[in-house]
């Protein structure tokens, strides 16, 4: 849902950044995996319940998750990096759920499964339209510089990212935040698929 308005001012805010990456270097799938590699460093934290330092590990990946786009843009877009970059962000969600879900089996590990299911819903929901909405040529006019087909919903990625630090700065508030957002999942899951179907129905 808030994704289309923040990342007009991202991409802003990355492209100095990004010009600098290119310069020294760097090309668009390097850092999508650095994006991963913080992703991976911020789960372990999570697991050891070391929360704050998992907060500036998730909110850096997050910016090299940006930057891989701004990166790729001024250098070439390609379908293999924007199949990365997808893939890895999926498995930087779902890891991080799980990570909470050791940290603290006894509290966290139902409703750290309740909210990997959801994420199971908005993930296939997202994916398999995406892919019927490239074998039909359909475009999205809302973000018109992704690699595929985004849709959107009530809980995207810029939703996600708040949700986790939250959880990361009150842990002791996982399950009701974890119920919580999987409840906002389903919603977003109805609307995708409802919407989805009847797009592709026409």
């Amino acid at each position: 849902m808030l994704d289309r308005h923040i990342t007009p001012f991202i991409q802003r805010a990355v492209a100095g950044l990004a010009t600098a990456a290119v310069r020294g270097g760097l090309r668009a799938d390097h850092v999508t995996l650095l994006a991963f590699g913080l992703g991976i460093a911020a789960m372990v934290c999570i697991a050891f319940q070391l929360y704050e330092i998992a907060v500036a590990l998730i909110l850096l990946s997050r910016l090299c998750d940006a930057l891989d786009g701004a990166v790729a843009r001024l250098t070439q877009v390609t379908d293999s990096g924007g199949y990365l970059d997808i893939t890895l962000d999926f498995l930087f969600y779902a890891g991080t759920v799980l990570a909470f879900a050791i940290a603290d089996p006894l509290a966290n590990a139902l409703p750290a499964a309740v909210l990997l299911a959801a994420f199971i819903g908005t993930g296939s929901s997202f994916l398999a339209f995406a892919a019927l909405a490239a074998k039909r040529g359909i475009q999205s006019m809302e973000y018109p510089g992704k690699s595929f087909y985004f849709l959107g919903g009530l809980t995207e990625g810029t939703e996600t990212l708040i949700c986790f630090i939250l959880m990361c700065l009150m842990p002791r508030w996982f399950p009701e935040l974890a119920y919580l957002f999987a409840a906002l999942c389903a919603i977003t899951i109805c609307t995708r698929v409802i919407g989805g179907y009847f797009t592709l129905k026409k």
